[in-house]
C-alpha cells in the first residue's frame, strides 16, 4: 500500500474568499477535502482551523489588524442599542419607523467603517 504524496499550494485550493471570511463549516470541508495533513479538523473551532491552514502554507498574519475606527464603531453600536430600547417604548408608529430607519443607517455605517481597513 503506497500513498501518493501530492504537493498542495495555496493557489491550488481555489478559494473564492479569504480564510477569515469563511465559516467554520466551509473551512472543515476544505481541510477534509484538500488538506489531509491537518488532523482533527472536525473538532476544531474556526480560529484554530484558520491558524492550522495558515501554518501549513506558512502564511504570517500582519500585525496591527485592529481597525482604526474601532472606537467609532463601538459608540455607534452603543447608540444603536439605546435606540432599540427606545423603539420598544415608543407607541406612535411614525416614531418607531423613524427610529428603525435611523438604526438601519447606523448599522450600515458601522459595516462601512469595519470594511474601510
Amino acid at each position: 500500500m503506497s500513498q501518493e504524496v501530492t504537493e498542495i499550494t495555496f493557489e491550488s485550493l481555489g478559494l473564492t474568499k479569504p480564510l477569515d471570511k469563511m465559516t467554520a463549516k466551509e473551512l472543515r470541508a476544505l481541510i477534509v477535502a484538500k488538506i489531509p495533513s491537518i488532523v482533527g479538523a472536525s473538532g476544531m473551532q474556526k480560529d484554530a482551523l484558520v491558524t492550522a491552514v495558515k501554518d501549513v502554507f506558512g502564511i504570517v498574519d500582519a500585525e496591527g489588524g485592529v481597525s482604526p475606527y474601532k472606537d467609532q464603531i463601538f459608540t455607534l453600536k452603543k447608540t444603536i442599542r439605546e435606540m432599540r430600547v427606545q423603539k420598544g417604548t415608543v407607541e406612535a408608529r411614525q416614531e418607531r419607523t423613524k427610529l428603525r430607519r435611523k438604526i438601519n443607517t447606523l448599522k450600515k455605517r458601522t459595516r462601512r467603517l469595519a470594511r474601510a481597513l
